[in-house]
C-alpha cells in the first residue's frame, strides 16, 4: 500500500512536467536543435572529390568487400577523442555501410601520431599495400606545414607517393589540412594547401577538402571552436563526425 501511495503522488507532477515540456516552444527547440556535425554536413551538401572512383564503384556494385586504408597523422589516429568509434575512419565506415547496406565495408586505420609526408610514404609498403586496399585515404600536410618546417619542396614526394599507390590500381583520395587556429597561424599553410590540390589535379585523384569543409561550416554559423579540440589543432568529436560522414557521402557519390 505504501508503494502505491508514493506512485500515485508521483504521477501528477510527472504528467504535468511532460505537458509543460510539450507546450514550451523553447524546450521543444532545445530537443531538436541540430548538432555541430549536422550543421557542418548541411553546409557541405555539394562537396565532391572531383573524380570518379572506378575500383570503389566496382567493389560496391559487386556487393563488396570494399577495403579502405586510411593513412595519415594524428587526425587519422583520432587524437582528441577517446573512443575508436569516434575517429573519422570509423565514422566513415559506418556512414558508408548505411549508404550501401548490401556491401561489406572494411576500414584499416593506419594513422600515426606526428606523421609527415615523408613518414607516410615510408610506411606505404607495410601499412598500406600489405592490406591490399581498394581505396586509400591519405590525410597529409598538417605536420609538415606547422611543425616540420617544410612545404615548398614536398610536391614531388606527394606526387611520387600517389603514383606508388596508383601502381596497384587502387583509388586514391588526398585529405588536406584542417581549418584550425594553429594551422592558420602557420605561414606555410596556404602553400601546403595549394601543393596538395595541385598534386591531386595533376595525378587525377580525389581531393577531400577538409579545410574548405570546416570553413564553410563556420560561415554557416558554427562557432569557430565547434569543430576543433581545445588545443586549437585537432578536430573535436563533432569535427571528426562531420568529416567522416561527409567523406563517406563523397565516396558514395564518386562511385556512382
Amino acid at each position: 500500500m505504501r508503494r502505491r501511495t508514493i506512485g500515485a503522488h508521483l504521477v501528477v507532477p510527472i504528467a504535468a512536467a511532460l505537458v509543460s515540456a510539450a507546450s514550451d516552444p523553447a524546450l521543444g527547440q532545445a530537443r531538436t536543435a541540430p548538432s555541430a556535425a549536422e550543421i557542418c554536413l548541411a553546409a557541405n551538401r555539394d562537396l565532391s572529390l572531383g573524380v570518379r572512383l572506378p575500383r570503389t564503384r566496382a567493389r560496391l556494385n559487386a556487393g563488396g568487400p570494399l577495403r579502405v586504408v586510411a593513412i595519415g597523422s594524428s587526425s587519422t589516429v583520432g587524437f582528441g577523442v577517446f573512443n575508436s568509434a569516434a575517429t573519422y575512419p570509423e565514422v566513415m565506415r559506418r556512414e558508408l555501410a548505411a549508404l550501401r547496406r548490401d556491401t561489406k565495408i572494411e576500414v584499416v586505420n593506419s594513422g600515426r601520431l606526428f606523421d609527415t609526408i615523408p613518414g607516410s610514404t615510408g610506411r606505404f609498403e607495410r601499412d598500406v599495400r600489405t592490406h591490399r586496399p581498394d581505396l586509400v585515404i591519405w590525410q597529409l600536410g598538417t605536420n609538415d606545414a606547422t611543425w616540420a618546417g617544410g612545404a615548398d619542396q614536398l610536391k614531388d614526394q606527394v606526387i611520387q607517393g600517389v603514383r606508388a599507390l596508383k601502381a596497384d590500381g587502387v583509388d586514391v583520395v588526398l585529405m588536406d589540412l584542417q581549418y584550425a587556429p594553429m594551422v592558420l597561424a602557420s605561414s606555410r599553410h596556404a602553400t601546403m594547401q595549394a601543393l596538395i590540390a595541385d598534386a591531386a589535379r595533376q595525378e587525377q585523384v580525389g581531393l577531400f577538402p577538409r579545410f574548405a569543409l570546416m570553413r564553410r561550416a563556420i560561415d554557416a554559423g558554427l562557432p569557430p571552436g565547434a569543430l576543433v579540440w581545445w588545443d586549437g589543432l585537432h578536430n573535436s568529436a563533432d569535427g571528426y563526425d562531420c568529416i567522416g560522414r561527409a567523406l563517406a557521402r563523397a565516396i558514395h557519390a564518386g562511385a556512382r
